[in-house]
């Protein structure tokens, strides 16, 4: 007598999620199907595989996982493969996790570090996705800084296991040995290596040093975060690879590579937590709220500055509260909210003159100054239509400015551009524009590039008129 195969269990709880997130089978298969595509997965799952998974079978390899991270997105709230009735298996890192440990912040961002400086292109192709910021923001308001961080015994870390000397061999500049100690000096030169890039990347643009500091990330930062520290120097540790991390994430927006940019921001808001750097981890949260704008996601990049001044309170220093405060005035101009947009813009201004000399600033909120609230109020009167406001403040930032800030300034030219144009002065309209594409063609900024091409739109009207025809010969040019 042949014996029947054992009957499956149907998956109650898989089958209560898709209830609860309103999925239809079709539904669930293909965001599993998108969401594998961001780690190079060709998965091909359809409502068959879903009616089966609610039959019981179970899905193999990373697709549990996945599924997890499909229900953590939608319903805003971390689940597991378990909390689906799925088995157990090793987690997918998309970069968009906010880790549970220390340790597993590392794994993930290290991840992507070593993805980034190889040849792995298709990073670069990885699409934004505003229900990406959902989870993380709301794991950093609610979390608090990590009870340990440190690792290992640095004074152990140089005694062989034998009890022998240890007889060095000889190391390349960019190599550190397994579990070495990590001093001041290292986390003196990470934050010495940050500003270099900075003040790299104001000038010339994102896409002029990225990759080098990626592999400054992968071969330097890595070991320092795997190697041996106490908790101070741990915490300090975290804190200069968070602000690196958020520069890789900056420079990966500048040239446009949107997803990666957001997975960075991800990662270094939840290094900041570890470093038990609260300010630190709004000013990420208002990296993100700029890149929404910038996008055009208005109503997250509102939401990502109310949870960073929700988070911090009134316990950072007037500078911030002040940039805080003028990145949600970007998103409800975005948005074309008038009453917001200007309240936020008023507590802005409000803030930033209470700042008295000798005041204590963060290092990353000292570039926020009369010429940056300038620049905000500019782009602010821009969107919201209100020209001559727009014109006053931007050759207000211009005229503060410095020169070393060469990309803001290039941004700034071209809103004054917009407002002159909006205010019927196309002459001195196409003179602004033509001098911006001009600084634009020395730069490697996709958003330098495209601040001008939204000029170029607005001149489409007006293409016959002989500024902007002129306009364009002086662009052509330029090759």
């Amino acid at each position: 007598m042949t014996e029947r195969p054992a009957q499956r269990t149907p998956n109650r709880q898989l089958a209560a999620l898709i209830a609860e997130a309103g999925f239809s089978n079709a539904g669930l298969a293909r965001r599993v199907d998108q969401l594998g595509l961001e780690h190079g997965l060709d998965l091909r799952y359809d409502k068959t595989s879903v009616t089966r998974w609610l039959r019981g079978q179970q899905p193999r390899g990373t697709t549990p996982a996945l599924i997890a991270e499909v229900f953590t997105r939608r319903l805003g709230r971390r689940l597991t493969a378990q909390d689906l009735g799925l088995d157990a298996c090793a987690p997918v890192y998309a970069g968009l996790e906010f880790a549970a440990t220390p340790e597993e912040a590392v794994d993930i961002v290290s991840g992507l570090w070593r993805k980034d400086s190889g040849s792995h292109a298709e990073l670069r192709k990885i699409a934004f996705t505003p229900a990406g910021l959902v989870v993380p923001s709301r794991d950093w308001l609610i979390g608090r800084a990590d009870d340990r961080v440190s690792r290992g015994d640095p004074a152990a870390a140089r005694i062989p296991a034998q009890g022998r000397p240890a007889v060095p061999r000889q190391r390349s500049q960019t190599e550190r040995g397994p579990g070495q100690k990590v001093t001041g000096g290292d986390i003196a030169a990470l934050r010495s290596v940050g500003e270099l890039f900075r003040a790299l990347d104001h000038a010339y643009g994102g896409g002029h040093a990225r990759q080098a500091l990626v592999r400054y990330l992968e071969h330097e930062a890595e070991p320092m975060l795997r190697g041996a520290y106490g908790e101070q120097t741990g915490r300090r540790l975290f804190a200069a690879a968070a602000d690196l991390t958020r520069l890789a994430g900056w420079t990966s927006y500048d040239i446009a590579a949107h997803g990666l940019a957001q997975r960075y921001f991800v990662q270094a808001l939840r290094l900041s937590q570890a470093a038990g750097d609260r300010a630190y981890g709004s000013y990420v949260l208002v990296t993100m709220s700029r890149q929404a704008v910038y996008l055009g996601h208005g109503r997250e990049a509102v939401q990502l500055a109310r949870v960073a001044q929700q988070g911090v309170g009134s316990s950072v220093p007037p500078v911030v509260q002040a940039l805080l405060h003028s990145v949600e005035a970007r998103g409800h101009g975005v948005l074309g909210e008038v009453r917001a947009c200007t309240a936020s813009l008023v507590r802005a201004e409000r803030a930033l003159e209470s700042v008295r000399p000798g005041d204590e600033a963060p290092h990353w909120a000292r570039f926020f100054d009369e010429a940056q609230l300038a620049d905000e109020f500019g782009h602010c009167h821009r969107d919201l239509q209100q020209y001559r406001a727009a014109a006053q403040h931007a050759e207000r930032s211009l005229q503060l400015r410095a020169p070393g800030f060469a990309r803001s300034r290039l941004f700034c030219r071209v809103v004054l551009a917009s407002a002159r144009l909006g205010l019927g002065e196309l002459d001195q309209a196409c003179q602004l524009g033509a001098e911006a594409a001009g600084q634009a063609a020395e730069m490697r900024s996709v958003r330098a590039v495209e601040y001008v091409r939204d000029f170029e739109r607005r001149l489409e009207p007006y293409r016959d008129a002989a500024p902007v025809r002129g306009y364009r010969d002086r662009v052509a040019a330029l090759g």
